[in-house]
Order: structure tokens, then C-alpha cells, then sequence
């Protein structure tokens, strides 16, 4: 039974405190921890990409990416060409679409037919619904690798339903998908999140302290002085290549993965 310490606050004279519970913090040792072996099986692209995800060669159950960049470097194309491929691969994905509508992804289909098969939620369709209310609802089904664009207008439409600040909506956002990392839904499955973020005018990223420590890894796609595009990750905690690779939207139906350079040559 926790023991309860009294804090008295303001002057001596007044007869106000704060009520506190002391606790003491558990240590562990991760040989006490059970995992399911499958937890630690990556999931393939067969691509080059599946080198920077993770030492293991693709993107790990239970994690969350972000991805940052330039305007117009593809992000959300290349992206969803990853989720296609996982797809391709045997797992469940999902597309949770905050800036798009059906008509906007006819393009996309066009030049890519293969995300014609993709699972898509059109957040504009539920403007009048609990944002909330609905990510719950459609990752309750658990997936294995769920793709966000962006983070932020999702969170902006938490803001919109619930009031608050943009910190809080992060928050709200964020415990919601900590849930699902855990397997905390219909099928158990640890679900991977990929989440397009915006970044600065002046090019930093921008999210709260929370979200940037429940970052499994940080990627960038940018633009060199030729005109080239090229990947890299500056954090991740499952290892993968530290290197630039760099990639080609010309492609017919597959975005083209082209040759990787070390991180520390300019970009």
C-alpha cells in the first residue's frame, strides 16, 4: 500500500497541500521479457530500400518511421510504392489518406496501377466525424504496416473536432497508435506506422518531444544540386545502411531504385 506524503504549498499559514503518492520505479532485465518470434521478421519490399529500413532488411513490425522532405521529391509516391510492395509480399496494409480525395489519387493510379489494390481511408469522407473515432475504428481491424499522409492534417482535424492545441492533438494521436504498436487490437497484430511529416520554412522537422521519441527512425527525401532524389535516414534504432539512395519517379508502375552514396557526401 503506497505510503501518502502531504506537500503543503504558499505561505506557512495556509492550511493547503497537494496530495502525493510515492512509488518506487521496477528494473528489468530483457531476459524477462517474452516477444512473439514473428515480431522480428521484417517485412520485404525486395528492394534497395529494405537495406535502410532495418539491419534485418526491411521494415520492422511494431515500429514507427517518419518521413520528411522537400515539396514535390515524392514522398508520398514512394511511400506507397513501399506499401504496395509489402502488400504484394502477404501483408495487410493500410493507406490513411489526410490530404487526399478519390479523385486526387486517379493520377496516381494512372502511373502506378499496382496501388489500385491498396486499402485506402479518405479522412476528408468522416469531416463530420470524431477524427478519433474513426482511426480507432479502422485500426481496430489490425494491420500490419499502416501509412499515414501527413501526420500533422490528421492532427489538425483533431484540433478542429476536440479544440485544444496541436501538442494535445500529437498526444491523442500518438497514445491511439502506442496501442496498436502493441498489438492492442482485434487480430494482435504489432502494427508499423509510416508518417509523413512536415517540416519548417526554415527545413527543421516539426513535432512535439513525444512524437520524436516514438520515432523507431527518421528518414529525409530530398532534392541534390542536379536535380536528383535521393533517401536517407539520420536515425534508426534498427540499424539499415547510414547511406543515400538515391531513386527515379520515371518509372513505369514501380518507383526506380538507382545506387546509394555515403551520407556525408553533400547532398
Amino acid at each position: 500500500m503506497s505510503n501518502i506524503v502531504k506537500i503543503k504549498r504558499g505561505r506557512p499559514s495556509q492550511k493547503v497541500g497537494k496530495i502525493v503518492k510515492r512509488f518506487k520505479p521496477t528494473t528489468m532485465t530483457m531476459d524477462s521479457f517474452k516477444f512473439n518470434p514473428e515480431l522480428f521478421v521484417p517485412m520485404k519490399t525486395n528492394t534497395k530500400i529494405d537495406n535502410l529500413l532495418s539491419s534485418e532488411g526491411g521494415m520492422m513490425k511494431g515500429t514507427n518511421v517518419a518521413f520528411v522532405g522537400d515539396p514535390g521529391v515524392g514522398k508520398t509516391t514512394v511511400l506507397l510504392d513501399m506499401l504496395a510492395d509489402m502488400q504484394a509480399k502477404g501483408n495487410k496494409v493500410l493507406f490513411i489518406s489526410g490530404e487526399m480525395n478519390r479523385i486526387d489519387m486517379v493520377g496516381y493510379v494512372k502511373r502506378y496501377p499496382k496501388f489500385a489494390n491498396v486499402p485506402i481511408l479518405f479522412m476528408g469522407d468522416y469531416i463530420e466525424n470524431d477524427p478519433l473515432a474513426v482511426l480507432q475504428a479502422v485500426l481496430s481491424e489490425g494491420y500490419d504496416v499502416v501509412l499515414v499522409d501527413s501526420f500533422a492534417e490528421v492532427a489538425v482535424a483533431v484540433v478542429d473536432q476536440h479544440g485544444g492545441t496541436m501538442k494535445n492533438a500529437e498526444t491523442k494521436i500518438l497514445n491511439l497508435l502506442e496501442r496498436h504498436n502493441k498489438a492492442e487490437n482485434r487480430n494482435n497484430v504489432n502494427t508499423a506506422f509510416m508518417l509523413i511529416q512536415q517540416v519548417t520554412k526554415g527545413g527543421e522537422f516539426a513535432g512535439s518531444n513525444r512524437f520524436k521519441h516514438m520515432l523507431t527512425g527518421m528518414a529525409h527525401m530530398k532534392f541534390d544540386s542536379d536535380g536528383g532524389r535521393a533517401i536517407y535516414f539520420s536515425k534508426n534504432r534498427r540499424g539499415g545502411e547510414m547511406n543515400k539512395l538515391f531513386f527515379s519517379l520515371n518509372n513505369a508502375n514501380h518507383v526506380g531504385w538507382l545506387f546509394t552514396e555515403p551520407l556525408n557526401m553533400a547532398i
